[in-house]
């Protein structure tokens, strides 16, 4: 069984057309869609449902549709929707594979700019195009074998179609308690800071972003955001290192804050 574990995840590779990596994904981008697509409705029953204010919503949508369609994002083969959620209280963003993107109303009445919402955006966008949640549930499949188990707690023999079904239900419950390492979150704030200003926005909006989470704080646990978007120490600082090497010459005069 561990074989049948091993062999898979090391030999399912693809190359990531958006960031050139090669990764141990098992997933296409349209099972990645399907996937998301059907984890977003209980994804945002948690948190509410979406929020009735249909303007705030649209405006988000037009942000993230900005930054989506000013980058080499829009090349991917993802279907990208922004939505707005009704919890006032929470403060978090997250993104599902294959383009569903959702931000607190919690988070967004924290934000002061459209370039602080631009920066959240983007490094959710970052999380999309980086493949991340495909490369966690291949890695979930690898060490813990999480679809298998619970394709054969559910599968009836007399119903063969439930084992699609049942692996489909464990990989939306992987995602229910999706968390990035590190390294992917720090690959999605480098991706953010190249779209960011080719969207028109200024990058520097995103170390705000982490100032405002802090202060969000107030001594307290950390706000959900930041439970599932780890920040460590040195995060404004690379952030800062990531835009003098992308504009050694300066950023330019015309971005939005």
């Amino acid at each position: 069984m561990a074989a049948f574990a091993f062999i898979p995840y090391y030999c399912n590779t693809q190359k990531n057309e958006v960031t050139g990596e090669v990764q141990h994904v098992d997933m296409s981008a349209d099972q990645e869609i399907a996937l998301g697509l059907q984890a977003a409705p209980e994804m945002a029953q948690q948190y509410g449902g979406i929020h009735p204010d249909r303007q705030a919503g649209a405006a988000l949508e037009r942000i993230g549709q900005q930054i989506v369609q000013s980058t080499k994002v829009r090349q991917s083969p993802y279907k990208f929707q922004f939505h707005l959620l009704a919890d006032e209280n929470t403060i978090n963003a997250f993104a599902l594979p294959g383009g569903q993107i959702f931000i607190t109303a919690g988070l967004l009445k924290n934000l002061k700019t459209e370039g602080q919402v631009a920066g959240v955006l983007a490094h959710e966008i970052g999380h999309v195009v980086g493949r991340h949640s495909a490369e966690q549930i291949a890695k979930s499949r690898l060490t813990q074998g999480l679809t298998g188990a619970a394709a054969i707690g559910l599968y009836d023999p007399d119903r063969p179609a439930t084992m699609a079904s049942a692996a489909a239900a464990a990989m939306v419950g992987k995602l229910l308690t999706l968390r990035y390492g590190r390294e992917d979150e720090l690959e999605a704030d480098r991706l953010a800071v190249d779209f960011t200003p080719a969207a028109g926005y200024d990058p520097r909006s995103m170390i705000q972003v982490m100032e405002i989470l802090d202060q969000a704080n107030h001594g307290g646990g950390p706000p959900e955001f930041l439970s599932t978007h780890p920040n460590p120490g040195n995060r404004i600082q690379e952030l800062q290192r990531d835009i003098a090497e992308d504009f050694p010459q300066g950023l330019p005069g015309n971005l939005k804050p």
